[in-house]
């Protein structure tokens, strides 16, 4: 039997170019590049400001999925391996991802730097700390927070209500023990004791904030926008009155910079930010993107989740903010999760079964129709193959996706690489060439309710929105302080097109419940939180944590 390399096996074993090499073949002047070790570095984002900012735009290819299974779909190692198969072909090509949290990295999901022979590299350090950026996102949350505190500690001038405040602090773990905590314990020098709670990094408003800001100028304005607490009398208490952007932005200025990594081909990739898509916006940062449009020709980045998430928040906040616009778009899905959302048993993917491929295929459509029908978006769907997929059903989902005007490409750049991902690349250059008519799934000056119906029926197909009574209250009082005219970043799960992850496929009939809404007014969203979602996880029962280790030389094993 033949035996398969793990992801961290094969890339140990690779021969990486030493970091001011990818940079200088696509052109980073030497000057524009600080090494962090010989296959990591950041590329000073004066670069885009001084040099590249009168440059045309290259061809933006936006990857997104169906809803995520426990069987996996593999969109970050399919983004990886068509930006490998279309620099092998010739294009100048960039690759724009997120960079993991250790949440999740510790937690359920492992790595997040793709897989197999479609890997961005060295996947260790982008995994664990890389070059520190999430550790200064969390430093500046955490310093708004402790000036905070102290300001209502040394007299309160600003005459904050203690019972609304908002801002939390942060940590970028999966810990549930943090979610709801007191603090301030300890008598009148410890200061003000108050039920308070953490929240994980990546849902941070900072992370919002960095990755939506396009130069250190526009972060500290967006950081002074922050909104932290309420005054008795209900107004808005910001991070600019606190006199807290400087200093933050201080911790961040050397995080702005994108990190320039390579995969195991040598295609150059920006890695940069990390909000999650489930409650946040799911998007690399807007300097990493724009920076990698101006040098490359092609560039392909990614969305987190799927496209009832990510890329509908690429769309509706990233592109709207910045005037982006996509292309191409790749909707990945696998045989696997397909009958997975057909209603077969995990154990049991492997076996051909068109009956339940059939009853799953309608996730996967609502996908396509999300893309090409509501953000009139050419798309692709990649499926990832695996060698149990059988013609018959391969050919079912062919036939289903051409029915809305849609082609299916195999994608095998896990087993094979850059040669795995050609006929997916192909048909990404056919679509760029065609004309795109980009549209916004609602108009910024809707009421805030009607912003979140027209998110709720159009992308997830429900029939009508419920809204709490905290949360119409909520509503009601942003709208009289002027923000009713911010986009919504929608928290919701994100395994199913509904607020209850149990539900698969696509589903009829239901009804979205938003039972809080809260403001990122530097961030300039609304975040609307539906169901359970929570803005900290908490482990599984058995953590990837667990099999995590390292050895006499400092080699790390077990990360995947």
């Amino acid at each position: 039997m033949a035996q398969f390399l793990s992801d961290i096996e094969i890339a140990q074993k690779a021969e990486l170019q030493v970091i001011n090499n990818i940079a200088e073949k696509i052109g980073i002047p030497d000057k524009y590049v600080e090494n962090y070790g010989k296959y990591k570095a950041k590329i000073d984002f004066r670069y885009l400001q001084n040099e590249l900012k009168d440059k045309e735009d290259a061809k933006l290819i936006l990857v997104t999925a169906i809803n995520p299974t426990p069987a996996g779909e593999g969109k970050t190692t399919t983004t990886i391996g068509l930006g490998d198969s279309l620099s092998s072909m010739g294009k100048k090509t960039i690759i724009a991802l997120r960079e993991p949290s250790l949440g999740p990295v510790f937690g359920v999901k492992g790595g997040a730097a793709g897989g197999g022979y479609a890997q961005v590299v060295p996947m260790e350090d982008i995994n664990l700390h890389f070059t520190g950026d999430f550790h200064a996102i969390g430093a500046a949350n955490n310093l708004l927070a402790a000036m905070l505190d102290n300001h209502i500690h040394q007299g309160n001038e600003l005459n904050i209500d203690t019972r609304r405040i908002v801002w939390r602090r942060c940590v970028d773990m999966n810990d549930r023990q943090l979610r709801h905590i007191v603090d301030g314990l300890g008598g009148k020098s410890e200061g003000v004791a108050r039920e308070d709670g953490f929240d994980i990094t990546v849902a941070s408003e900072v992370m919002a904030i960095f990755c939506l800001s396009n130069d250190i100028v526009e972060l500290k304005e967006n950081l002074a926008k922050i909104i932290v607490a309420y005054t008795r009398d209900g107004k808005p208490v910001t991070a600019g009155q606190l006199k807290a952007a400087g200093a933050m932005a201080a911790l961040l200025k050397d995080a702005l910079k994108p990190n320039l990594v390579q995969t195991l081909e040598g295609t150059p990739a920006f890695v940069h930010g990390g909000p999650f898509a489930n409650i946040a916006h799911g998007c690399n940062s807007v300097i990493a993107t724009r920076m990698a449009s101006k040098i490359a020709d092609y560039v392909v980045t990614e969305a987190g989740f799927g496209a009832d998430l990510g890329a509908e928040k690429f769309i509706d906040i990233k592109c709207r903010k910045t005037g982006l616009r996509p292309s191409a778009v790749v909707i990945v899905a696998t045989v696997k999760a397909l009958k997975y959302n057909g209603g077969v048993a995990k154990q049991d993917l492997g076996a051909e079964n068109l009956e339940a491929l059939e009853r799953g295929l309608p996730n996967l459509l609502k996908h396509v129709e999300n893309v090409t029908q509501v953000f009139k978006l050419p798309a692709v769907v990649a499926i990832n193959k695996f060698p149990t997929d059988t013609e018959a059903e391969l050919n079912l989902i062919r036939e289903r996706c051409n029915e809305l005007g849609v082609n299916i490409a195999l994608s095998e750049v896990w087993g094979k690489g850059s040669k795995g991902g050609q006929e997916l690349a192909e048909e990404v250059l056919r679509l760029t060439e065609k004309e795109s008519k980009m549209e916004y799934a609602y108009d910024t000056s809707l009421p805030i309710k009607e912003k979140i119906k027209a998110i709720s029926t159009k992308l997830y197909g429900a029939s009508d929105v419920e809204f709490s009574s905290k949360a119409s209250k909520e509503i009601a009082n942003f709208e009289k302080l002027g923000f009713g005219n911010l986009p919504i970043c929608m928290a919701k799960n994100q395994y199913s097109l509904t607020d209850d992850p149990k539900v698969l496929g696509r589903p009829t009939g239901f009804k979205i419940t938003i039972r809080d809404i809260t403001i990122s007014a530097g961030a300039g969203f609304l975040v609307a939180l539906t169901g359970d979602i929570m803005k900290m996880p908490g482990l599984p029962k058995v953590p990837a944590a667990e099999f995590i280790d390292v050895d006499v030389d400092g080699k790390i094993k077990g990360l995947f």
